[in-house]
């Protein structure tokens, strides 16, 4: 894994995540194509954040959009996770577009949240950025991507594992290892409600 540590150059925190996804908001209609060229096709950790943050919006109410989104958060995670330089994605994927309305809307009901936590991120848990432990991000991220379609008839459940993908890639943009522990919380509910279903 190469860890693609030349996109955090420019992108440092989850408003500039934001900021990024805003400008390609402005368009009438927003295609996967579109986010790929803003933040650059070597920029795994950012292009993994905005499909995870997406999911736990009202966004995550269209049908079939927390599938989409976990199919895309496999496909780029599975990849960050084999060392690749350059995020290569089928076309189906690349021409999906929505609304930029809807997807300025949606951004705007998370910001002040993505906000808070970057007012209260540090370096801690180094030790989780360094072997063998730099690589359970991005394999969680890879499992929770899988999973989302399986579970799209399970209520919150693809919201909880969104949400558990956007606190790891949090925790390596900013190198703060505690949001990759507090990352564990949703993970249990999905557990739980996955345990519920099929008991």
């Amino acid at each position: 894994m190469t860890g693609n540590d030349g996109e955090q150059d420019e992108l440092h925190s989850l408003s500039d995540v934001m900021d990024r996804a805003a400008g390609v908001a402005r368009r009438d209609q927003v295609t996967v194509d579109n986010i790929l060229d803003a933040f650059g096709h070597a920029s795994f950790i950012p292009l993994l954040l905005v499909p995870a943050l997406l999911v736990v919006t009202p966004l995550s109410g269209i049908p079939a959009f927390s599938s989409f989104c976990g199919i895309l958060i496999f496909l780029i995670s599975v990849q960050w996770l084999a060392g690749r330089d350059h995020l290569w994605l089928p076309q189906w994927i690349m021409r999906r577009k929505i609304s930029g309305e809807r997807l300025r809307d949606g951004l705007d009901k998370i910001r002040p949240w993505t906000a808070r936590l970057d007012r209260h991120t540090r370096e801690r848990f180094g030790f989780l950025f360094h072997r063998p432990f730099r690589f359970i991000p991005p394999l969680a991220c890879t499992v929770f991507g899988a999973l989302m379609p399986l579970l799209e008839l399970v209520p919150f459940s693809s919201s909880l594992l969104g949400a558990a993908v956007v606190l790891l890639s949090f925790s390596m943009l900013t190198r703060d290892g505690l949001y990759a522990l507090v990352a564990l919380v949703p993970v249990g509910a999905v557990v739980w409600a996955i345990t519920a279903v099929l008991l």
